[in-house]
């Protein structure tokens, strides 16, 4: 007979570290003065992006990248990389940002919000599990808008216990604000699309305003393209007229730009946030990538 084998939390925990795909840091970083420096980190099935903005400079000087543990629960995979990390799980920063990437949210009008029924407005969306996870609310208050979104309850739980002063909001808001922040005052209807791991976001702005925002699941190009057209023929637009602008973890030669490309005749990719500084040692990282961890900057 042989006897089960039990895995300690600690080999559990040193099993979910996840592994860094690029760590690109400024020489300039003062790692003894943190309260010079905002860190913002984004958090879904794409895996795990730290970011360090030098708050005076209003720059950049510290991407990581860390790709998904499989089977591991972002909580874990986030302690686990915390526990050996020099900045993640450090306290002293001025200000601490973290975007949950997940397709359980709302946006709501401010004048629509009562604080409290969060979880009764995101229920029309998506029915959260109380037991896993947690429900909260970002105000974006210059557009009146509300977003209403889950978590995962042990990663929210750990941030707060860490980063108690810290914000939780979800990648769509600084999606939104990265986009409000660079379009026109008065420019056209226009799809920006943020494409992650077997997710896309579609968002339409108009005048600085947002008219359409939701995630969807695809597993091939065709289904990205379907929604892609599907959302700009609803929004009364044209495929071979009008323009879309692209981010996210996509190569200018992989299969899915291309056929992007095939079916939306005016498509391009975006641009870092205006108006923010990077280090030179993020020069050879496409300006397309890790928008919304930039844009995590703009947020309050």
């Amino acid at each position: 007979m042989s006897a089960a084998t039990l895995v300690s939390p600690a080999a559990l925990m040193l099993h979910s570290v996840p592994v860094a795909q690029s760590r690109l840091r400024d020489e300039t970083l003062d790692l003894t003065h943190l309260a010079a420096y905002n860190l913002y980190l984004t958090v879904g099935a794409a895996g795990l992006r730290v970011g360090v903005a030098d708050v005076r400079r209003n720059k950049f000087v510290v991407l990581e990248d860390y790709q998904p543990t499989p089977d591991a629960p972002l909580a874990t995979q986030l302690q686990a990389l915390a526990a050996q990390h020099d900045l993640l799980g450090q306290v002293g920063w001025n200000k601490v940002r973290l975007a949950v990437q997940n397709r359980y949210f709302t946006l709501l009008p401010a004048p629509l919000f009562r604080a409290g029924d969060e979880a009764a407005y995101l229920r029309l969306h998506h029915t959260p599990d109380l037991q896993l996870e947690t429900v909260h609310h970002y105000t974006h208050a210059s557009l009146e808008v509300v977003s209403l979104f889950a978590a995962e309850k042990a990663l929210t739980e750990w941030f707060k216990a860490i980063y108690p002063e810290g914000r939780l909001l979800h990648h769509t808001s600084a999606l939104l604000e990265g986009v409000i922040h660079q379009s026109e005052q008065s420019g056209p209807r226009r799809v920006y699309l943020s494409i992650g791991h077997q997710e896309a976001t579609l968002l339409a702005v108009r005048d600085k305003q947002p008219e359409f925002c939701n995630v969807f699941p695809f597993s091939t190009p065709e289904d990205l393209i379907y929604y892609t057209i599907l959302v700009m023929q609803e929004l009364q637009l044209n495929p071979d007229q009008d323009s879309v602008v692209v981010w996210g973890d996509l190569m200018h030669d992989s299969e899915l730009f291309t056929i992007l490309r095939k079916y939306i005749r005016n498509i391009r990719f975006g641009n870092r946030p205006f108006d923010l500084g990077y280090s030179y040692r993020l020069n050879d990282v496409f300006e397309y990538r890790y928008f919304e961890l930039y844009a995590l900057h703009l947020c309050e």
